[in-house]
């Protein structure tokens, strides 16, 4: 295979944009998280601007939703990795526990949540879970 030389060393915008985040698994951290997201998404936007402004909100509100989750679910800590891809973005959260998320029955006027596994499927091109000995990832794929 041959490849083109580049001019500088500058890697294409796919490899340029990407970050991971830890955090300790506090209440605190899907705060933590999301303002991590966004300032990962103020820096795409500079050389990469949104295809939509709805785009920057439904990665917020993913990555909202998946550290809520990891919170609740899987103690302990958790990373979140985003990263540029050649339509859009790539979210991972790695967690702690090795339990698949398994949608649950939304009833609003109960309160007890359930809605926020159906948001991330809602929302994103491609939801995918691979456990692992230590935990899971969840990967999400979102148009950019």
């Amino acid at each position: 295979m041959v490849t083109e030389q580049r001019w500088d060393d500058t890697p294409p915008s796919e490899e340029k944009y990407e970050r991971t985040f830890s955090f300790p698994g506090e209440l605190r951290n899907v705060t933590g998280a999301r303002l991590a997201a966004e300032e990962f998404l103020r820096a795409l936007a500079r050389d990469a601007p949104p295809g939509a402004h709805e785009y920057w909100d439904d990665i917020l509100l993913v990555v909202t939703e998946l550290a809520a989750n990891a919170i609740q679910y899987a103690p302990g800590p958790f990373d979140l990795r985003l990263r540029r891809t050649f339509d859009g973005v790539h979210v991972t959260m790695r967690d702690t526990s090795t339990t698949k998320p398994e949608p649950r029955p939304f009833h609003p006027r109960s309160g007890g949540g359930g809605i926020g596994w159906h948001l991330v499927h809602t929302l994103c091109d491609q939801v995918s879970v691979v456990v692992h000995e230590r935990g899971k990832d969840i990967h999400a794929f979102l148009p950019w």
